[in-house]
């Protein structure tokens, strides 16, 4: 199902606890939502990961709240009396990313709660298979909402693409850092999880995941190609990925052992 796309109408109040300062919108659907700037300073290639792992994580059917595109007008900033939150505004101008905001979720506590096996399992397997490195226990990115565990902030997954030539020559291999994953001790079905998720991600569900990925984001000066060469590059490492051995499964089996 395509992304679909809103419009920013009142900026709300920032969200100081990450690096990036997102910040609560409104839009002109009447929801709210979390909006990831595409002018913060780790730059629009942290709003691919957020779109791509994301996307994935709905094929796999994970709990991730709505992703949309927004556009941003840089006229919000007039309102704003912060200098620095009138920059960003300015400079984020046009399409960003939101996530569906999610009033009265609270934060994931490793040491309170216990997640099944099998959710655990698949977590590790997505956060592997996207080498999302910003799932640790000093940093968990997960909330719990009406009593569901949720996947926040993918912004750092995907951490190939920076300086990238479009290569697939890392595809094949493992994620070391998988043995900080905070569910990590929880996930003794991955085998069960690897089999059962790779299937769910043929390569024209990856493809389809990667055209989403607007043009603009694409344009920086990191850019090794046009964005629909890019996009085909995103495409191409993500189903070799997959058609490789799973080493990035055999990485996470070992972490645990």
């Amino acid at each position: 199902m395509p992304l679909r796309t809103v419009t920013a109408t009142r900026y709300v109040t920032p969200l100081r606890e990450g690096g990036s300062m997102p910040a609560i919108v409104e839009a002109d659907d009447d929801g709210m939502y979390v909006l990831k700037f595409r002018g913060a300073g780790q730059g629009p290639r942290a709003l691919v990961a957020e779109l791509v792992s994301g996307g994935i994580a709905r094929a796999l059917g994970l709990p991730v709240p709505e992703i949309v595109l927004l556009e941003l007008d840089p006229g919000l900033a007039r309102t704003e009396a912060d200098p620095e939150i009138q920059e960003l505004i300015k400079a984020s101008a046009g399409l960003n990313l939101a996530l569906d905001y999610l009033p009265g979720a609270v934060n994931f506590d490793p040491v309170a709660e216990q997640p099944a096996p099998a959710l655990a399992s698949e977590i590790v397997w997505f956060d592997a298979f996207t080498s999302n490195v910003d799932r640790t226990a000093r940093n968990p990115n997960l909330m719990v909402w009406h009593g569901r565990l949720i996947l926040i902030d993918h912004g750092a997954s995907l951490y190939f693409h920076h300086g990238w030539q479009g290569d697939a020559d890392g595809a094949g291999k493992p994620f070391p850092l998988i043995r900080e994953h905070v569910l990590l001790r929880w996930a003794s079905e991955l085998a069960a999880a690897d089999a059962r998720l790779a299937a769910l991600l043929p390569p024209q569900r990856l493809a389809a995941i990667v055209d989403e990925i607007p043009d603009a984001w694409l344009l920086g000066h990191d850019a090794f190609g046009t964005p629909a060469q890019q996009r085909a590059a995103y495409a191409n490492y993500l189903q070799q990925r997959l058609a490789l051995p799973h080493a990035f499964v055999e990485e996470a089996e070992r972490a645990r052992a």
